[in-house]
C-alpha cells in the first residue's frame, strides 16, 4: 500500500498542516494517477485505522497493477465501544469476549475520556451507575442527564436534513430512551436464540443510550471534518495536481465525512471520480431535492452527488443492525410498536429516520439498484447515485451492531475499483 499518506482532522475540521503539504507535495513526484481517500467511522486510535485501511486496500495493486495508485487515510477523532465486533480483526474479537454486556469496560471507558476532554469524572459516575442500577425513574433521568453533559461546548451536529427540528437521540425522556433500546436489545437476543422470560429491564437499555448520544456527537464531527476539511484540501490538491483523479471511500460515520466534503469542495473543481460510501451512518434523504414527507424541504447534500464526475455508489446491508434497528430508534423514539427488530423497526417508524447503509439512497430520481454482483459484471452506471446490495458479504457480526463493521472483503474493494474505473 504505497505510496501512503496521512491526513489527520480535529474535531473542528483543521488539518494537520505537515501531513497536507507532504501529500501535496509528494503527490505528483510519485507519479500518481489515482488516489483512493479512506476515511473510517467508529475507531478509537490511529493503529486501528490504518490497520483497516491496509486490510481493505491491500488487494488494490493486484487488481490493477498498471495502474498509477496512491492511497491517504484520514485521521479524525471519533471512537468505538469495545462491546462492537469488527470482523476479521482478532484484538476486537478479544475485547468484545472481554467487554461487559450491560456496564463499561476499562477499554471504553478510557476511549470516552479521550473523546471528550475533562469529562473524566463524568463517565466514571456513568460508569458507576450502570454498575449500580439505581432504582426509580430517577436514577435513569440522572443518567440520561450526566451522559447528554458529556457534549457541553461540543458544536451542534448539522443535520442530514434541513427539516426543521430534525429529531435526534440527544432529545427526549431518557427513561423511555432506555426503555425503548432495552426491549430492541431484548428482541436481537431473541432472534439470535436467546431466549429470556422476563420483561427487559430499562437499564439494559442504559448503556445503548450513552453509545447513540455519544454517537451522535460523532455523525456531527464527520461532517464538520468533511466539510471543513477534507472538501477545501482536495480543492488544493486540484490546483496543484490537477491530473489526480481521486475516489472517496468511507465507512460509516466516515461515509458522512467524505460525502460532506463534497459540500466543502470548491466550484470548478471535478477530480473527484467517484465515492463509495461503505455501511454509511447518515440519512438515506441526504442526497433528496424533496424529502417525501416534507416536499418543501430537502436533504443537506442535497444534488452534491453532481459534484462527482462519477457515480456516487452506496453499499447497504440488511444485516447491519446498527443501522436496521438502533439508528432509527436513536434518530426518532418511537412510541407506538416497541417490541420489534431490524426490518421490523423500520416498518413502525416509516422510512423517514432509515440510514444509507441499510437500504440505500432514497428520494434521488434515476438511482440505480444493484446488488453486488450484478455491480462487479460490468452493469455499474458511470454516473448518478447507484444502491448496492452488499448483503452477500457484508453478513457477519454480533449483537448489537451487527454486520455493520463487516467491510474488509474483496469484492468491496472491486467495487470501489469499479466505481472510479481504476485501471
Amino acid at each position: 500500500m504505497t505510496p501512503y499518506w496521512e491526513l489527520t482532522f480535529d474535531a473542528d475540521g483543521d488539518g494537520d498542516a505537515l501531513e497536507r503539504d507532504r501529500l501535496l507535495a509528494q503527490v505528483t513526484e510519485h507519479g500518481v494517477r489515482d488516489l483512493v481517500v479512506f476515511s473510517h467511522g467508529w475507531n478509537n486510535d490511529r493503529s486501528g485505522a490504518t490497520a483497516l485501511y491496509r486490510r481493505f486496500l491491500a488487494p488494490f495493486p493486484r487488481l490493477a497493477p498498471k495502474a498509477r495508485l496512491g492511497y491517504a487515510g484520514v485521521i479524525w477523532p471519533s471512537m468505538r465501544f469495545s462491546d462492537e465486533p469488527v470482523p476479521d480483526f482478532p484484538g476486537s474479537v478479544a475485547a468484545v469476549a472481554a467487554a461487559p454486556r450491560r456496564g463499561l469496560d476499562e477499554g471504553t471507558r478510557r476511549a470516552l475520556s479521550e473523546t471528550f476532554p475533562g469529562r473524566a469524572a463524568v463517565v466514571d459516575r456513568l460508569a458507576g451507575m450502570l454498575d449500580e442500577r439505581p432504582g426509580g425513574a430517577g436514577g435513569l433521568t440522572e443518567f440520561g442527564r450526566l451522559a447528554r453533559s458529556l457534549a457541553d461546548g461540543e458544536p451542534a451536529c448539522a443535520a442530514d436534513t434541513d427539516e426543521a427540528g430534525e429529531p435526534a437521540v440527544s432529545g427526549g425522556d431518557p427513561v423511555a430512551a432506555c426503555e425503548q433500546f432495552a426491549e430492541a436489545l431484548d428482541a436481537l437476543d431473541a432472534a439470535g436464540g436467546t431466549a429470556r422470560f422476563s420483561l427487559p429491564n430499562p437499564w439494559d437499555g442504559a448503556k445503548e443510550l450513552l453509545r447513540q448520544l455519544t454517537y451522535h456527537q460523532m455523525k456531527g464531527r464527520a461532517g464538520t471534518v468533511g466539510e471543513r476539511g477534507l472538501g477545501p484540501l482536495l480543492g488544493r490538491l486540484a490546483a496543484v495536481a490537477p491530473g489526480v483523479r481521486v475516489h472517496l471511500v468511507g465507512h460509516s460515520f466516515g461515509g458522512r465525512l467524505v460525502a460532506f466534503a463534497l459540500r466543502g469542495l470548491p466550484e470548478g473543481v471535478d477530480t473527484v471520480k467517484s465515492v463509495t460510501l461503505l455501511q454509511g451512518a447518515f440519512s438515506h434523504y441526504a442526497f433528496t431535492a424533496r424529502l417525501p414527507h416534507a416536499p418543501d424541504r430537502a436533504g443537506a447534500l442535497r444534488d452534491r452527488q453532481r459534484r462527482v464526475d462519477g457515480p456516487l455508489v452506496c453499499c447497504y446491508s440488511h444485516f447491519d443492525a446498527a443501522l436496521g434497528t438502533f439508528y432509527p430508534l436513536a434518530s426518532r423514539l418511537a412510541g407506538d410498536d416497541r417490541s420489534c427488530v431490524g426490518s421490523e423497526i423500520a416498518a413502525v417508524l416509516g422510512p423517514r429516520w432509515g440510514a444509507l447503509g441499510h437500504d440505500g439512497v432514497q428520494g434521488v430520481p434515476g438511482t440505480a439498484r444493484l446488488d453486488l454482483a450484478a455491480a462487479l459484471s460490468g452493469a455499474l452506471p458511470a454516473s448518478g447515485c447507484v444502491n448496492v446490495d452488499a448483503a452477500s458479504v457484508v453478513r457477519r457480526g454480533g449483537a448489537p451492531t451487527g454486520a455493520h463493521s463487516d467491510i474488509v472483503h474483496p469484492e468491496l474493494a472491486r467495487l470501489v475499483m469499479a466505481a472510479g474505473r481504476i485501471g
